[in-house]
Formats: C-alpha cells, structure tokens, sequence
C-alpha cells in the first residue's frame, strides 16, 4: 500500500478548485481531480501527472462511475475528499425558474455529493481515516434572495456533513462544510454580470454591493479556502468534524436590495 496521501477533488481543475489542488499537492498529495472541462483537465494533467485529472461530470452516476473504475487502477486510499463541483444556477422568482435550470443546479451541487461520496466512503473505512470536506457557502448558512435552489443544494450539503460526521466519526473519519462567502475569480464575475444584466445595471454597482455585504468590504481569495482545507485535513483539524465552517469575511446580510 502506497504511503502517500491521495486528495480527491470534484471541479479540481480551475478556480477555487485549483486552488485547493495546489495547496495540497505542495503538501505531499497524489491528486485525483474530477472535472467537466476537458481543455483544464488537460493542462492540469501537464502540470500534475497524466492521471492526476479525468473528464466527468459529476452530475452524471454513471460518468462518475467510470471515473472510479480508473481511480481504482490508480490508488487504494483516498485521505482526503473535496466535494468542490458546483454552479451559481439560475437567479429569479421562484415561479419564474425553469424547471431544468432547478434540476441541474440540485444535480450539481446536491446530488454529485452522493454520487462521489458513496465510492470515497468505503476505501475510507477500510483504512479506518479521512476527511470529507463539503463545499458549502454562506448562503447555506443564511438563505439567498432569487437564488433558490442554490440556497436549498448548500443548506443540504451542511445537513450531508453533519449527518456524515454522526455515520462515520467512529471510523475515524471527519465530515466538515466550508462556507465561502463571495470569492474572488472568473465564478463571481459571471454571477455579477449576470445580476447586473437582470436587473439593469452596471456590473460596478453590482460589484461594490457584493463587496458590502461582507464585513470586510473584499471577496475571499481562493488560497485561504485552501490553505483552510489544507488544516482540516492536517493534524490541527483532528478533533474538527460536523462544522459548517465559514470563511466570508463574516456576512453581515445577502439582502441588501430595496426590492418592491
């Protein structure tokens, strides 16, 4: 059995993702990233080895699937499991949301955690060790306007990580959910650009009542998610598990409009 540690990552290969690859990867990890976009996947795997990175939708059972039938070839440890994979899904009225645009958020962001989780968990407890990390968001901690089944797949993921803490704390095995607030990067800009476009206004207004929401006045950086995920993982984390975690700056409200 290989003494080195093995991070999984859902959406790995690009933002907060990437990120949390890096940091790990300096750490000593083998790194196993799961991933949609095949032109990251690629440069990933220059970057970390040929296998470190696969093509998959994690949306997707059965994509996942295959991608641990070549994990499996690959590795016979899993220490550490990001569930990272996730989208900004549709913004609006709740009767105005597309029945396909409320599906595919909850597949991405909710059911993916199943999907990969349900392969991680048993080479988890065979070892009798690791650490699930759900990447939730502070929306999940408070709710959202016009984002709902944003708010509902991130409140979820809390509720998964507490329960998995309670299933598998006696197998040594740690569950946590970090909650990011708005983090800085090609994500938030979409969500911005998107926001501003709806409601008719400039993506600086927009941008600036993001940014206030946060006590701080500044979106989170990708490397202190990770360098958080890091010390979960690390020794320092060893008695942190069940936790929805947030790292925003400290939210001080998501409902800063004057909404008729």
């Amino acid at each position: 059995m290989s003494e080195q540690p093995v991070a999984v990552i859902s959406a790995g290969a690009s933002g907060i993702g990437l990120a949390i690859a890096e940091a790990l990867h300096g750490q000593g990890y083998a790194l196993y990233v799961l991933d949609i976009d095949g032109a990251a996947v690629d440069i990933f795997c220059q970057r970390f080895g040929q296998d470190s990175a696969t093509v998959c939708d994690v949306a997707d059972p059965g994509q996942v699937d295959a991608a641990f039938a070549r994990f499996q070839a690959l590795h016979d440890r899993v220490d550490l499991l990001v569930n990272n994979a996730g989208i900004a899904g549709p913004q609006g009225a709740l009767e105005d949301l597309p029945v396909a645009d409320w599906q595919r958020t909850i597949d991405i962001d909710l059911n993916s955690l199943f999907y990969v989780s349900r392969h991680i968990i048993p080479l988890m407890k065979a070892r009798r060790q690791g650490v699930i990390v759900n990447m939730s968001s502070n929306a999940g901690l408070s709710g959202c306007p016009q984002r709902s089944p944003y708010v509902a797949s991130k409140w979820a993921s809390i509720g998964l990580a507490k329960t998995w803490a309670m299933e598998l704390g006696s197998w040594n095995i740690r569950v946590n959910a970090l909650c990011p607030g708005s983090v800085a990067g090609p994500r938030i800009e979409g969500v911005i650009a998107r926001d501003a476009a709806s409601r008719g206004m400039d993506p600086e207004t927009i941008r600036s009542v993001y940014q206030r929401q946060s006590s701080l006045r500044r979106f989170t950086d990708p490397g202190d998610i990770a360098d958080l995920v890091c010390f979960l993982a690390g020794p320092s984390g060893k008695h942190i598990s069940g936790q929805a975690i947030a790292i925003d700056g400290h939210t001080e409200s998501l409902t800063n409009w004057q909404d008729p």
